[in-house]
Parts: C-alpha cells; structure tokens; sequence
C-alpha cells in the first residue's frame, strides 16, 4: 500500500483547505487512515483519524470543530477538510494507515501506523 497526500496550498486565516489522500498498489484494504502534521523541529502530532469500515473518526482537541475527515471506499481515498484555518496550523501534513484493527486509543499514535505517505506543505499567513 502507498500512500499519497496532496492538496495542501499558502491560505489565509479564516479560509479552508481540503488535503487528500490516495492509496494505490493495493485494494484499499487499511483498518483505518490517519492525519499527523509536523512542524518545523517538531515531532509528528495527530490531527485525526478514521476507520475505514465504520466511519468512526477521532480527532485532536486542537482541530476539533474545525477539521473533519471522510473517507471514500470505492476510490480508496481519505479526505481532511479544514476550515477556520489559522496561522498555527502551519505544518506539514501526513496521511498514514493502520492495516490491521488497533484499538481507539492507539489510533492517535504515531507508531501504531504502518505506512505514511509524503507530506503537503499548509502555511497559512495572517
């Protein structure tokens, strides 16, 4: 499985943004997909997750309200739609999957993933 984010863009604050991610190589067959972002210097922190066959999502205090995730099965793709953008979610964003179950407390846990995409660049200016 291979994972490809894209989307990601220069915005302003209060505008909105939507970043996707693909699979190929394989059925889209992941437990559930994740968003991480990183900033500069910084270790990876979850922004939310999804499970594939339940739609069930997750999402960080930080973004909640904000952030929605869903997912399209057919076309094995996962899509974050953010809104109220500010400049502190500046980052570059993952998308990451989990390809077997993992219980809803790991699924905000970087390590847990097994595959990662490469990231997008969101910069949102002032």
């Amino acid at each position: 499985v291979q994972l490809q984010a894209s989307g990601g863009g220069s915005v302003q604050a209060g505008d909105s943004l939507t970043l996707t991610c693909a699979t190929s190589g394989l059925t889209f067959s992941s437990y559930a997909l994740g968003w991480f972002r990183q900033y500069p210097d910084k270790e990876r922190e979850f922004v939310g997750s999804i499970v594939r066959r339940t739609g069930k999502t997750f999402y960080a205090d930080s973004v909640k309200g904000r952030f929605t995730i869903s997912r399209d099965n057919s076309k094995g793709t996962v899509e974050l739609q953010m809104s109220s953008l500010q400049p502190a979610d500046t980052a570059v964003y993952y998308c990451a999957a989990i390809l077997t179950p993992a219980p809803d407390h790991a699924l905000g846990v970087g390590a847990v993933y097994d595959k990662w995409g490469q990231g997008t660049q969101v910069t949102v200016s002032s």
